[in-house]
């Protein structure tokens, strides 16, 4: 990678390195150190989908990481933005993220930020947009929610990738085919299908301490519901996650009765547009992110 960088931090002497010639146990230990969840497969699947910087010690010690996940040609996600706060008050959260913006170029971004990140990501010019709900627990499942009228649940099948994919640009923003081919061979997925069209979908991993719900997408929130549902039947009993925008009205409720409390929060920012705000303030009855694929990829 071009243009390393140096930083000297006080006692510190930090200079940038490629994420990718990082050791995935280092990055494993870099996030445990701050208590994220993610496992080394959980790192390898962000490696194969983003780019990043990894902060390193004279010793060769690892003492930050930042990546950005590009999706489409003017739109970018930027997460695992992880500095030990003795670093991060000392700036080197600041001259890594400025290294990532100008790795990445010219275009939108967006990332959803730590209470302790919030007001690194406000002085760079990011603004505001929502709140994320990061709702975990153990699986208790409800009665089987009803199924409006019409509408049949199955399991996702092979020759369905393209109409899950194209209810995904619409309800993301931006093409996200790549992280699509990482996501799927190790998902299970359930679709909505009403008059032989697929309206709504969601899809299911291993993450962190569990499984993760995401991400889910329908045009309304009884179909979110419902494709939500045979995951937490399916996980009954353990431990599962779904990070979600929606406050309030009947899926939060769904999740809460099903062990899936919140447990934190995160605030989605933006820079250079709106990501969140803008998108969905111009829907109708158009498809919608109910659960997020992760909070690093949105």
């Amino acid at each position: 990678m071009d243009n390393h960088g140096t930083i000297q931090l006080e006692a510190f002497e930090l200079t940038l390195e490629d994420i990718a010639s990082a050791d995935i146990e280092k990055l494993h230990a870099l996030s445990v150190g701050v208590g994220w969840p993610h496992r080394p497969k959980d790192w390898q699947m962000l490696l194969e989908n983003g780019n990043g910087v990894v902060a390193v010690d004279s010793i060769g010690r690892l003492a930050g990481s930042a990546m950005w996940f590009d999706f489409g040609p003017s739109f970018s996600t930027i997460g695992m933005v992880i500095t030990p706060p003795r670093l991060q008050a000392r700036g080197a959260g600041n001259w890594m993220m400025l290294h990532v913006m100008q790795q990445a170029g010219k275009r939108r971004f967006g990332l959803n930020a730590t209470r302790a990140a919030k007001r690194l990501y406000q002085s760079l010019g990011f603004v505001i947009e929502k709140t994320v709900f990061q709702c975990q627990g153990e699986a208790t499942p409800v009665a089987n929610p009803p199924l409006a009228a019409g509408a049949t649940l199955r399991a996702l099948a092979p020759g369905d990738v393209e109409a899950i994919l194209a209810l995904d640009l619409t309800a993301f923003g931006a093409s996200r085919d790549r992280l699509f081919k990482s996501l799927l061979p190790v998902s299970k997925g359930v679709v909505l299908v009403r008059g032989q069209r697929i309206e709504a979908f969601s899809l299911c991993r291993r993450f962190g301490r569990g499984a993760l719900i995401g991400p889910v997408v329908a045009t309304n929130e009884a179909d979110a519901i419902a494709v939500t549902h045979p995951h937490v039947v399916d996980h009954a009993g353990q431990f599962l996650r779904l990070d979600t925008r929606e406050e309030s009205h009947a899926f939060p409720q769904y999740l809460a009765n099903s062990g899936i409390a919140v447990f934190d929060t995160v605030t989605t920012m933006s820079l250079g547009g709106c990501w969140i705000g803008g998108h969905e303030a111009s829907k109708n009855l158009e498809p919608k992110i109910w659960a997020l694929a992760s909070q690093a990829f949105g």
